[in-house]
C-alpha cells in the first residue's frame, strides 16, 4: 500500500458540550439545544421548540442560549433566511457557522420533519463534522452589497445596449456592423437624430467623429432602412434607461470608494506603525505599506474597480482561508475530484460566481499587457484554447491576491514576459532537438558558437 500521510485536523473539527442548531425557513425556525443531560451522567439532552423569524424572537432565542452557555451554533443556509439569525445571534456574541444544506443532508432511511433535521443538525455540531460557510463581517457585507449592486446595474446596462441593437436590425439599420460597438459618440449621435426625425442616411452618416469619418460610404449604406416612429419611441425608452443605469453606476462608485475608506483593515500602515487613509503620503515619502486596494491595483488586469469588488467577494482576513488553494476552490476555480479506487473523474465547481465573473475581467485584462500574466495566458491559449487560458489566468491571479492579503506588507513584482524562458533547461531543449534529428536518420555533431 502507499505511505502514510498525517492529516491535522482543522479548527472547527473538535467536540462541544453545548451547542444549538436552528433549521431555518422563511417565517420561523426550528431550534434544538442539545447539551449534557441534567439528570444521567455521560448522556446528552435534545430541547426542540420553534422560534418566529421576528426580531424580537431571534432576540430572545439569543439570551437564551447565552444563557445556556452555547458554545456553538449551526444555521443550515435557506435561502438569505438565515441572514436574521446569523446577524442577530452574532451581534449577541455567540459563535455563528452558517453551513451549507447538503453536509446537513439526513441519512437515507430517517424520517424527514423539522424537529429531526434540526436535531441532526445539532448532532453534527457537537462533534464537529460540519463545515462553516464564509460569511464577511460587517463591514465587508456593506462594501458587497455596493458592488454586487453595481455588477447587476452594469448587466442592466449592458442587457439594454443589447435590445437596442435588436431594435436597430428590426428597422433595418446595420450601424452595428460597421461601428466596433454601439457606445461610441459617433454612433450615440446617429441615434439620436434617428429618434428626432432624421431619416437621410447621407445626414446621418455626417455626425461621424473621428476615425469613424473613414467609413462614410459603408455608413451611408448601413443606416439606409426603415426606422419608424414606434422604432424611435422604443429605442428612446432604451436610452432613458441607460442613461439610469450610469447615474446608478457613478453614485455606488462613490459609496463604494466611501465604504472602502472607512475599513480599517483596508488601510495603509507605514513603517512606524501609523495606519489611516493617508498613511502612506506622510512627509511626502511612499510608504512601504499601501492600503489593500492600492497593492491589489497593481496586479495587471485589476484596475480599483475590480480591487473593490474583490475584496467585497474574499473580506481582508486570509485565515479563514489556510492556503491559497482553498481560496481557489471556494472560488470554484479548480476542478473538483472524485475519486472512487482506482477510478479519479473531474465534476463540476461551484464557488463564488461573482468573485469569479470579476477575476474573469481581470484575467482578459492582463491577456492583452506584455508581463508575466501576459505571457502565461498566451503560452496556455495556444495550447489548450482561450477558454482555459482565461480561467488559468484568473486562479493565477487570486493565488497572487492571497498571498498579498495574508502579508500587508507584501507587493505585488513582475516576473516579466520572459519568465519561462529562463526556466527552459538549455541541455534538455538541447537533447530534444538531437533526438528529433537522429529519429529522422541524420547524425548530429555540435559546435559551440564562437
Amino acid at each position: 500500500m502507499g505511505r502514510r500521510q498525517v492529516i491535522d485536523d482543522v479548527l472547527f473539527e473538535r467536540v462541544f458540550d453545548r451547542v444549538a442548531a436552528v433549521d431555518v425557513a422563511k417565517k420561523d425556525g426550528m431550534v434544538c439545544l442539545r447539551q449534557p443531560h441534567p439528570g444521567r451522567a455521560g448522556q446528552r439532552q435534545s430541547v426542540v421548540w420553534g422560534v418566529t423569524a421576528t426580531m424580537s424572537g431571534v432576540r430572545e432565542l439569543a439570551v437564551q442560549l447565552v444563557a445556556a452557555g452555547v458554545q456553538k451554533v449551526s444555521l443550515e443556509s435557506t435561502s438569505d433566511y438565515w441572514r436574521i439569525w446569523f446577524y442577530v445571534l452574532e451581534e449577541a456574541g455567540l459563535d455563528v457557522a452558517l453551513v451549507s444544506a447538503s453536509q446537513a443532508r439526513s441519512l437515507p432511511g430517517r424520517p424527514k420533519t423539522d424537529k429531526l433535521d434540526a436535531v441532526w443538525l445539532a448532532r453534527l455540531t457537537e462533534l464537529g463534522m460540519l463545515r462553516p460557510s464564509f460569511v464577511p463581517p460587517a463591514e465587508i457585507r456593506v462594501l458587497r452589497g455596493y458592488t454586487r449592486a453595481r455588477t447587476h446595474l452594469t448587466q442592466d446596462r449592458t442587457r439594454c445596449f443589447g435590445r437596442l441593437e435588436k431594435l436597430l436590425e428590426d428597422a433595418l439599420i446595420k450601424v452595428s456592423a460597421v461601428a466596433s460597438k454601439l457606445t461610441t459618440a459617433s454612433v450615440q449621435d446617429m441615434i439620436g437624430a434617428l429618434i428626432d426625425g432624421q431619416r437621410d442616411p447621407v445626414v446621418l452618416a455626417g455626425l461621424a467623429r473621428g476615425r469613424m469619418k473613414a467609413r462614410h460610404v459603408q455608413l451611408v449604406a448601413a443606416l439606409d432602412g426603415m426606422f419608424a416612429g414606434h422604432h424611435a419611441e422604443l429605442a428612446q425608452l432604451l436610452l432613458d434607461q441607460i442613461s439610469f443605469c450610469d447615474k446608478r453606476i457613478a453614485r455606488l462608485d462613490i459609496l463604494i470608494k466611501e465604504q472602502l475608506a472607512g475599513i480599517a483593515g483596508a488601510w495603509g500602515i507605514d513603517a512606524g506603525g501609523e495606519t489611516g487613509p493617508h498613511a502612506s503620503d506622510r512627509d511626502g515619502e511612499p510608504a512601504p505599506v499601501l492600503p489593500a486596494a492600492a497593492r491589489l491595483d497593481e496586479i495587471p488586469g485589476v484596475s480599483a474597480e475590480v480591487a473593490a469588488a474583490i475584496l467585497a467577494e474574499t473580506g481582508l482576513d486570509m485565515t479563514r482561508f489556510p492556503t491559497a488553494a482553498h481560496l481557489v476552490s471556494w472560488a470554484g476555480l479548480c476542478p473538483r475530484a472524485i475519486n472512487s479506487g482506482p477510478r479519479t473523474r473531474h465534476g463540476k465547481s461551484h464557488g463564488n460566481a461573482y468573485l469569479r465573473g470579476v477575476l474573469g475581467q481581470a484575467a482578459i485584462g492582463a491577456s492583452r499587457t506584455a508581463t508575466f500574466l501576459g505571457e502565461r495566458y498566451t503560452r496556455i491559449a495556444r495550447r489548450r484554447g482561450k477558454a482555459k487560458a482565461q480561467v488559468a489566468v484568473a486562479r493565477s491571479i487570486l493565488v497572487i491576491i492571497w498571498h498579498l492579503l495574508a502579508d500587508p506588507t507584501a507587493r505585488y513584482t513582475d516576473l516579466g514576459p520572459g519568465h519561462y524562458g529562463t526556466r527552459t533547461d538549455k541541455n534538455r531543449k538541447t537533447r530534444n532537438h538531437i533526438r528529433q534529428l537522429q529519429a529522422l536518420g541524420y547524425t548530429v555533431t555540435l559546435t559551440p558558437a564562437a
